[in-house]
């Protein structure tokens, strides 16, 4: 599984690297919480932090690399001058991804980042140190009481093995779906949430143990949309595979057996996992709603005008870059132009019913009161 869990590498036109303008917007819709955050650990422990350690876990590769790590040095740059500290403390910075990551072309961006926080702070900029980290995130990554920030900043939880095992007594369990659809029975949506119950807990637990107190978790997920008649884009790749199945491009069998290794929950089902595993209880909740027929004109920037079919060929480029590796290792390359052309057309037809809400929550430990944990889901 952790062969195939990435996301699309270089810098072709194809990649995650030009095509991750939505993870963009979702970090910059979703900054105020982390600036937050940031501002309440710096009140209460800055004066006595030397050395400020923050993990990416999931970082991926791609300009968007960087943003957080940016958003958090000034954030406390700013709050150090309104605690009139007269350095900035050193900051260390693990960015954490699978093995398969293309982590070369982070370590390219590495330069002119440097750069770029010299210009911003002056010579106290090098006091910020950027590694690699890589490994899976369900097992351990740092010591015990060693990170003040965790970062987790994805549009969903990829799951740590397969949700289903595709067939009970030789008929397929989710036959015509590759994810929880309508057709779906119920134990198929049982068995992912189980799924994402077990990898969840497990990564909520980890995280406390490597977090100091006085720490700060900060999760980003997708949320399930109760909205009957509105799209996700689980459906909309569902709905392209069942069409390559019609016209005999791929065979049923293969779609049949095929279950995307993520899950989108809803905000009960996170409540109610957070309760029961008690090393974190929720504090506040935030709200915010994306539209996401807007992702291109924010790729393309001002002077924009919207074009249904234009905008359906860069979502679909958007999400080739992320799911091509997964679909690739199953169905094999010969389809994948044919898909991602037929999921631009599906897309183009149904983008005005697809929803893409953000909730944000903030999550402190019973155990020590000032380690908290903000889970945003979009």
């Amino acid at each position: 599984m952790e062969q195939i869990l990435h996301t699309k590498g270089g810098g072709d036109e194809e990649s995650y690297a030009k095509n991750s303008t939505f993870q963009r917007l979702v970090f910059m819709n979703v900054n105020h919480a982390l600036n937050r955050s940031i501002q309440g650990f710096c009140q209460a422990n800055l004066a006595e932090t030397e050395c400020i350690r923050v993990a990416d876990l999931g970082c991926a590769s791609g300009p968007n690399t960087l943003l957080a790590v940016e958003s958090i040095i000034d954030s406390i740059n700013r709050e150090r001058h309104n605690l009139n500290i007269l350095k900035l403390p050193n900051i260390q910075v693990f960015l954490n991804d699978l093995m398969s990551n293309d982590f070369n072309s982070i370590f390219k961006l590495l330069p002119s980042f440097y750069q770029k926080l010299k210009e911003s702070y002056g010579c106290g900029s090098r006091s910020c140190f950027i590694a690699a980290m890589p490994g899976s995130f369900y097992g351990r990554l740092f010591p015990d009481n060693s990170m003040h920030f965790i970062l987790f900043l994805q549009t969903s939880l990829a799951f740590s093995g397969s949700p289903i095992s595709g067939f009970i007594e030789g008929l397929p369990l989710n036959k015509g779906n590759i994810y929880i659809g309508k057709t779906s029975p119920k134990s198929v949506h049982d068995a992912y949430l189980d799924q994402f119950d077990r990898d969840f807990t497990n990564f909520l637990s980890i995280r406390a143990d490597e977090l100091v107190s006085g720490g700060h978790l900060f999760v980003t997920l997708t949320p399930k949309i109760d909205d009957p008649v509105a799209y996700n884009v689980q459906d909309l790749l569902g709905m392209t595979m069942n069409d390559m199945v019609s016209e005999g491009l791929i065979e049923e069998k293969a779609l049949d057996t095929f279950n995307l290794p993520h899950y989108r929950p809803s905000l009960e089902e996170v409540k109610a996992i957070i309760e029961k595993n008690r090393a974190l209880k929720i504090r506040y909740l935030d709200n915010i709603q994306l539209r996401v027929i807007g992702v291109e004109a924010a790729h393309c920037g001002k002077g924009y005008v919207f074009n249904t079919n234009t905008n359906a060929k860069y979502m679909a480029r958007s999400l080739r870059a992320i799911y091509e590796p997964i679909f690739q290792a199953h169905f094999g390359d010969g389809i994948m132009n044919d898909f991602f052309t037929k999921l631009a057309a599906n897309i183009s037809q149904h983008q005005r019913k697809m929803k893409s809400p953000i909730n944000s929550l903030v999550l402190p430990s019973p155990e020590h009161e000032s380690r908290t944990c903000i889970l945003c889901l979009d």
